[in-house]
């Protein structure tokens, strides 16, 4: 339900975009940088590209590394392990935070906190020193979900999927430049006349510095709701503080955010790996230079500038024809091909097919990643942000194991690694046909035609009576209302005549 015109003629326009009830924005436009919605939107893509940027310095460099601190494969697979691992417990902590607190104070707060680790990769002397820099690091990922969470904060469900996708894989983008970053900033150092073991340690200041400004710009300039910041909001009285017990219980106790996580870990976590391996993968198997090497590991994760947003268009082009049932097909269909195009990578032998073919892959793995969080702003309305940081810490999870797995150590080649690696994609995706909606069915089912079988009644649920009583559930309804899309065409011509006015700005 967007706002009309009726009730504002006589008021000047309060946001530059059309909103919905909930004055979330009804429509997506990348180069406006309008407040408070797309402000957020470049506020929350660019300070997650610098934590990835920050999280991934040290692949593109490894080879330097390596000799400098006498790093066996072991060593490079624990601080890869590592680097990836806080940031499971730390996503869903963000995703709490932001259910409590906010996405802004939540976001800017946790990349203050880890930017000193990146400083102090600078002064690293062991194999150990090197692992829990890169471990501490790591945290700063966990913006992931304070950006998917803030995302589907200001943006309705019509277009949540295509915000999700552009902010999550412009990002995500981040894994890639790094690769090209790092290797540029050492040989500039290098050239100036520093050493090759003293170059690389000064480099990591850059990302240092670029990830705590990026901080700063979150406080000064970010907003937490279209209506405004959560502690101003709640001060007024606009907000309900909620109790985290409640918001942890519907959380948890929704399977399909575990479902979710674990499909989300064999295609984000998938591409986590590939970002600690593919430099070193491609410097070692085809005796490329290091700057070579990190120019093709960068367009595996370069590709996010296009595949993760088309991931999340694609879901919100599908929810409007299909409903939700567009959505998760979708999404099984991109992520198992994902999984073909990873043991095609690891059987080819040549340069060129390899490159093709890494490409292929990291499209439809991260479009994989677009389309899954098209489909999570759906599972829970009270617990958006702990569903979140769930799905995302799944992310990370899949990424510990499958490095724990297949990139430790010398058990298994790297190709023989990768090709695994899509078979472990391809079966960890088939979960995907348990999730089912009572509102708008699953993969094979239609919607439920018993009791529980609106989109009221599944949000709702999340409220008890004594909650009710007091309106503490009307977000919720504002937000079922706004859901309606997702039974599909249906919905679309049950709605066409009251929405036959045109809608406006507020």
């Amino acid at each position: 339900m967007e706002i009309s015109s009726t009730s504002t003629e006589s008021q000047p326009p309060k946001f530059a975009l059309p909103v919905d009830s909930e004055h979330k924005a009804t429509e997506f436009r990348l180069f406006s940088i309008a407040a408070p919605h797309m402000r957020a939107f470049h506020l929350s893509w660019i300070s997650f590209f610098s934590c990835f940027v920050s999280s991934f310095a040290a692949p593109p460099l490894i080879p330097i590394i390596r000799d400098n601190l006498n790093l066996t494969s072991t060593d490079i697979g624990n601080a890869g392990i590592a680097s990836v691992s806080g940031a499971v417990f730390s996503r869903i902590a963000m995703g709490t935070a932001c259910d409590l607190f906010g996405p802004r104070l939540a976001s800017a707060s946790l990349i203050l906190l880890t930017a000193p680790a990146v400083c102090f990769t600078s002064i690293v002397s062991s194999p150990v020193s090197f692992l829990l820099v890169r471990f501490f690091t790591g945290f700063s990922l966990a913006t992931f979900v304070s950006t998917q969470f803030w995302m589907s904060s200001m943006f309705s469900g019509r277009v949540v999927g295509t915000a999700n996708g552009v902010a999550g894989g412009w990002g995500n983008l981040g894994g890639g430049a790094t690769q090209l970053i790092m290797p540029l900033v050492f040989a500039v150092i290098r050239d100036t006349g520093a050493a090759k073991f003293t170059a690389w340690r000064i480099a990591f200041f850059i990302p240092a510095l670029f990830q705590m400004s990026t901080a700063l710009a979150v406080l000064i300039f970010g907003q937490d709701l279209p209506d405004g910041n959560y502690q101003q909001l709640q001060k007024s009285g606009d907000k309900h503080k909620d109790k985290f017990p409640l918001v942890f219980y519907h959380g948890i106790s929704n399977y399909r955010g575990w479902i979710l996580a674990l499909t989300y870990g064999y295609c984000f976590g998938v591409e986590l790996t590939m970002d600690n391996i593919i430099a070193e993968y491609f410097y070692d198997r085809f005796n490329l230079n290091l700057q070579t090497a990190g120019i093709v590991a960068a367009s595996f994760g370069l590709a996010n500038i296009v595949s993760r947003p088309a991931g999340g268009i694609i879901s919100d082009i599908m929810g409007k024809r299909f409903g939700m049932r567009g959505r998760l097909w979708t999404l099984w269909i991109v992520q198992t091909l994902g999984g073909v195009f990873c043991v095609t990578l690891g059987q080819v032998g040549s340069l060129g097919a390899s490159i093709v073919v890494m490409i292929l892959f990291s499209l439809f793995c991260q479009a994989a990643c677009g389309l899954t969080f098209g489909v999570v702003p759906f599972v829970s309305r009270r617990s958006l942000g702990l569903i979140s940081g769930m799905t995302g810490g799944g992310g990370n999870v899949g990424a510990v194991l499958t490095q724990l797995i297949f990139f430790r150590g010398t058990k298994y080649s790297k190709e023989t690694g990768i090709t695994l690696m899509g078979v472990m994609i391809i079966c960890c995706t088939l979960p995907l046909c348990l999730i089912y909606f009572p509102q708008w069915g699953g993969m094979f089912c239609g919607p439920s035609t018993g009791k529980v079988a609106t989109e009221e009644d599944y949000y709702v649920s999340e409220w008890n009576s004594k909650e009710k009583e007091k309106g503490l559930h009307q977000t919720s309804l504002k937000f079922a209302d706004n859901s309606r899309s997702e039974s599909g065409r249906r919905a679309e011509s049950a709605t066409t005549l009251s929405n036959a006015t045109p809608p406006t700005n507020v």
